[in-house]
Parts: C-alpha cells; sequence; structure tokens
C-alpha cells in the first residue's frame, strides 16, 4: 500500500470486448450520472457513521477479499490472459498480478486503517470573540472522492478503505486492463460494507472499460468534490485537461540527490543506492544524482562502479565520464527526465548553489534529499527546496505515508492547494467553522 508504481501510459485496452451487467440501453452519461448521484446521496449518511460502524465494516470488507480469493484470482487470470506476455510489459504485469499472498496484503491493509485514529470531528482550537460567541473548526470528509488510476488492483482497496474511514464516498475509475480484477473486489468490498451498515453508493466502480467513460466522470463537478488521480504523465494530463472538478495529483517523480562535500561517504553509498535501486519504477527514487566536485574526485568513480555493478546505467556529464569509464554521456534531456527505470543521470557540480539552482530548474517539486554532515547547509537546503517533501541524510524513497506514520496513504500530492505530500486519512478530509453562541447578532 505504500508505493505508488507509476506507468508512463494511459491504461491498454483489453485484447478482448468485455461483457458488462449493466443495462445495455443507458448511455455513458447516463451510467455515470447514476453512479456519482448515488454516491452523493451516500456520503451524507456516511460523513454522520460512528467510529465503530465504520470499523466493523472495515474489517467485514478485508474478511471479504479472503473469503472470495479464489474467484478474484479467477478475474485477475482474465485480465492477465488479455494483457499479454511480451517482454516490454514484464513490469506492468507483475503490479497486475495477483496471488494468495497479495490478497492477504490487501486484506491486512484495510485491516491496518481499521486501526487509525478517525480524523472526523478534531477540533484543534476554540476561541472567544469579544462578543463572547465562540469560534472554531471541526474536521469533516470533503464528500465524494473520484480516484482514477493505473494497473495494480490493490489500489481499489487501499481507496475504498480509506475513502471509508474518512468518511467520504468514492467512485473508483480503475485501467482497463484490470477490469476484471478490480470488478471483483470492488464488488466484494461494496457488499460487505452495505451488509455492516454503509449506505449503498458509498463505494462505487466504472465498470465500463470505454475511454469515453474519462471525460464524462471528469464532468462530474455537480456531484464529486475531489480527483485523485494515480498513475503515469499521459494520465496525470488528461485529468489535468478534461477535469472541471478540483483535482490533487503529483506530475512526474524527478526526484534528486546532492552529496555535498561534507557528507559522510559511506553514508552517501547507502542513501544514493537505495534510492536508484531498491525500486526504481517508483515516483520517489532518485532519477538525478548531484555531486559537489570536492567529494566526486574521491567518491564518485567507486559510487559508479557500486551502480553499475547493480545494473544502474549511469549518463554522466563530461566530469562524470572522466571521472569513470562506467559512465556514458548524458543528453540535455537527460536532466529532468524520469526514467522509472535503473538509469541515473549524473552531474558534478561547483557547490550547493549550483545544486539548488539545478534543482529548481530541472525538479518536479516531488522529492528532494541532500546528503552532508554540514548542518547549516541542510538548513539551507530544506529552506530554500521547493518540493512535497526535503529530507536531510535521508533516501528519497522515504517519501511515503507508511514511512511517515501516517498509516497509509491514498497517493503523494504536489499540488499547493489543501494537501501536500503522502495524503493519508486528515488529508482526506476538510474543515469547517462552527460557532457557539448565545444570543449574539451583528450590530
Amino acid at each position: 500500500m505504500a508505493d505508488k508504481t507509476r506507468d508512463s501510459t494511459l491504461p491498454a485496452e483489453p485484447k478482448e470486448p468485455v461483457e458488462y451487467s449493466e443495462v445495455p440501453e443507458q448511455s455513458a452519461e447516463e451510467y455515470i450520472e447514476t453512479l456519482v448521484k448515488r454516491a452523493r446521496q451516500a456520503s451524507g449518511q456516511l460523513a454522520t457513521l460512528s467510529t465503530s460502524v465504520k470499523n466493523r465494516a472495515l474489517s467485514a470488507m478485508a474478511d471479504a477479499l479472503e473469503e472470495r480469493s479464489e474467484p478474484i484470482l479467477a478475474a485477475n487470470e482474465q485480465d492477465l490472459d488479455a494483457f499479454g506476455a511480451a517482454p516490454e510489459r514484464k513490469a506492468m504485469a507483475d503490479r497486475l498480478r495477483l496471488s494468495p499472498s497479495r490478497i492477504s496484503e490487501m486484506a491486512d491493509g484495510i485491516r491496518e486503517v481499521a486501526k487509525l485514529a478517525d480524523p472526523l470531528g478534531e477540533t484543534p482550537k476554540m476561541w472567544i470573540r469579544p462578543n463572547g460567541m465562540q469560534v472554531g473548526r471541526v474536521r469533516v470528509p470533503i464528500g465524494v472522492i473520484g480516484i482514477i488510476y493505473e494497473s495494480r488492483p490493490n489500489v481499489t482497496a487501499d481507496s475504498a478503505a480509506l475513502c471509508l474511514k474518512s468518511g467520504n464516498a468514492c467512485v473508483l475509475r480503475g485501467g482497463s486492463e484490470a477490469i476484471h480484477s478490480n470488478r471483483a473486489i470492488a464488488a466484494a468490498l461494496s457488499e460487505a460494507a452495505e451488509k455492516s451498515g454503509i449506505p449503498s453508493g458509498a463505494i462505487g466502480f466504472i465498470t465500463r472499460a470505454d475511454r469515453e467513460a474519462v471525460p464524462i466522470f471528469l464532468k462530474q463537478d455537480r456531484y464529486v468534490d475531489l480527483i485523485i488521480p494515480r498513475g503515469g504523465e499521459s494520465l496525470m494530463r488528461t485529468v489535468a485537461e478534461h477535469s472541471t472538478i478540483p483535482v490533487l495529483k503529483h506530475d512526474a517523480g524527478v526526484c534528486h540527490i546532492y552529496v555535498d562535500d561534507d557528507a559522510d561517504a559511506a553514508m552517501a553509498d547507502r542513501i544514493a543506492l537505495n534510492a536508484k535501486v531498491q525500486r526504481p519504477s517508483t515516483c520517489n527514487a532518485m532519477e538525478t544524482l548531484l555531486v559537489h566536485h570536492g567529494i566526486a574526485r574521491t567518491w564518485l568513480a567507486g559510487f559508479v562502479e557500486k551502480l553499475s555493478a547493480a545494473k544502474v546505467e549511469v549518463r554522466g556529464c563530461p566530469k562524470t565520464c572522466q571521472l569513470s569509464s562506467l559512465a556514458k554521456p548524458a543528453a540535455d534531456d537527460d536532466y529532468g527526465k524520469e526514467f522509472l527505470d535503473l538509469t541515473l543521470a549524473v552531474k558534478v557540480v561547483k557547490n550547493i548553489d549550483e545544486a539548488l539552482e539545478h534543482i529548481a530548474r530541472y525538479g518536479s517539486h516531488h522529492t528532494e534529499a541532500i546528503v552532508t554532515g554540514n548542518y547549516q547547509k541542510a538548513m539551507r537546503f530544506l529552506r530554500e527546496v521547493d518540493a512535497s517533501a526535503v529530507l536531510v541524510n535521508a533516501s528519497t524513497r522515504l517519501n511515503d505515508g507508511y514511512q511517515f506514520g501516517l498509516g497509509a496513504e491514498i497517493g503523494i500530492s504536489t499540488s499547493r492547494i489543501h494537501a501536500r505530500g503522502p495524503m493519508g486519512l486528515q488529508e482526506l478530509t476538510c474543515s469547517k467553522f462552527v460557532v457557539l453562541g448565545s444570543g449574539q447578532i451583528r450590530e
């Protein structure tokens, strides 16, 4: 549930037509509008449910996934057969594939959400005005959240659980390459939730695989309050261009690590290697390494050897190539590129000023890190770098809701409105003002 792997294309269409149980004469517009209206109606009831009812429903949802593992796995086999086994699609097929252990992990993830504190009803502060009335803010659900995503069927379970616990109705639209898997998972979750007292329509799933459903969905601003896309650059662009609903998203994850001349060499090895190699296809993996020229002469060549041993292709600036014959010359557009693979751009810089300038020019405001033993430089890096998360002496791979102690996340936002960084339960809420008076009027 923690990693948010990103694909570079819109969801692929299945090889064979998919049969659905919806009324055939319904147009796409009628179908989507019916779904979001039900979600809007459910959201009002869901917002007032007690924590115990929501937790009981989450427990039932987790159990339902495990009890229905066989039909879910059978549906997943349909998706895998349609997706194909081309070598270049191997990584995406792995993200699509379910197994008994992966279904158990999904169920355990839902149970973990049930253990989290309910954010609703929190009133951080109240104050008294001169006329005697009390004013405060209380945390409430956003309402109806639409989530559009690719590849990984576990996102269906993660999203439904997080939205339910935070009091939001959700309408989910997974990629067409996982349509059978997602339908089976969504059906198990919604049926279990409704039997536990959750209003019908609170967990909605768009079962139509045709692409026209997405632009129609993105125009439902009368009923949907927020859209969260999870996927590759093409999906993000499509959502941003078509949506009349507010969108919380992140663009490309072009993440940097700057190794300062005051860095501990062994620490730099460990952090930078983890950031690139541990899971290179994720949005918080390092894509560019910046190295102070003062440490480059003694550290960089050895580190490139370690990268090469880990099958990383290094594309370096002229200085990098001079220091290591294992590095290939970098093209101009390698800086600022999200490789999502075992490829790394490397640049030797004069000082922290040049590193900051490079990050400001090429970064995507996602995750940036510095490795240094100098407190002043570390604090300057924290102040001046503009990103959803800025780290000192830690891997970029740690920008994650679970790693930050949020318990779970629905995605990482680089937007500047409402939420930024990993989005946990609190980020799926907003606040309203409450006033306690004793007859006050405005003079």
